[in-house]
């Protein structure tokens, strides 16, 4: 993992980079592995509020290596693509999709700082954490069907839940590249602004700052929303609120408002 992906935890907030930078932080085998890695460090970390997901160098993440193609072929089963897709590895999801989804199924916020460029698996895992802050000019590109594939890094499913369904199939049947602020203004991109690293702390850092019980109550009860009907959602609401309701974080949040200080949380 160490040449592939850092994590370093401060005040909380866990600043995990993909550090591939001579490669744009392609995709390659060991950028798959350490993704993974990552991802089971960061859900058994202890006093984890928040994630910030990041690129290195000129691009968060350039998609799959173009050395792994002539490997998929060869069958190498190191390579994502080359074995059987339909076994689930992880959960609901099989090894590539797991560096997208983790982000998802971890039970803390996670943005994404995203820059330069975003393409194919690139842009499908920036699609993974909660939110996502972009320049203006960071390119992304649905870009599988320029090697006459598909998205298969769960952005079929996490595309639909951002924009709207004829833009999904416009960017995926066409592989065409569009700009930051065309990203936002189709819900892939949460804002744009100069520094989306500096923007993805300062909001980390307010996350870290309220309470982690709610916050985890919080990504359980909007993860399940994208899924559940009506009944079943508001039964879960009151669920994860009674559970809430009087425990010391809880109360801790009052007290700490109440008596205008910094809240001193426990995990």
């Amino acid at each position: 993992m160490k040449d592939r992906v850092s994590i370093d935890l401060k005040d909380g907030v866990a600043d995990v980079r993909l550090i591939r930078a001579d490669k744009m932080n392609a995709l390659d085998p060991a950028m798959f592995e350490g993704i993974i890695e990552a991802g089971a460090k960061l859900a058994d970390m202890k006093g984890l509020r928040c994630v910030v997901l990041s690129g290195e160098g000129k691009a968060f993440c350039a998609g799959l290596d173009m050395g792994s193609f002539a490997a998929m072929n060869q069958g190498d089963a190191a390579v994502p693509g080359s074995c059987d897709l339909s076994k689930r590895t992880h959960g609901i999801a099989n090894r590539p999709q797991q560096c997208a989804w983790l982000w998802r199924e971890l039970p803390v916020p996670v943005i994404a700082a995203v820059h330069g460029v975003a393409f194919g698996g690139g842009f499908q895992i920036a699609l993974g954490p909660d939110i996502r802050y972009a320049t203006a000019d960071t390119r992304f590109s649905v870009m599988e069907i320029k090697w006459g594939l598909v998205p298969d890094l769960a952005g079929t499913q996490l595309m639909r839940h951002l924009a709207r369904e004829d833009v999904v199939r416009e960017l995926t049947y066409t592989g065409r590249i569009f700009n930051g602020t065309e990203a936002q203004q189709m819900g892939f991109v949460t804002r744009v602004v100069d520094d989306p690293l500096k923007a993805a702390f300062e909001t980390a850092r307010e996350i870290a700052s309220k309470s982690p019980d709610a916050m985890r109550a919080n990504k359980r009860l909007l993860n399940a929303a994208v899924a559940t009907d009506a009944a079943s959602g508001l039964m879960m609401e009151s669920v994860e609120q009674q559970k809430l309701i009087g425990s010391p974080n809880q109360l801790e949040a009052i007290m700490s408002n109440l008596q205008k200080r910094a809240a001193n949380y426990k995990d």
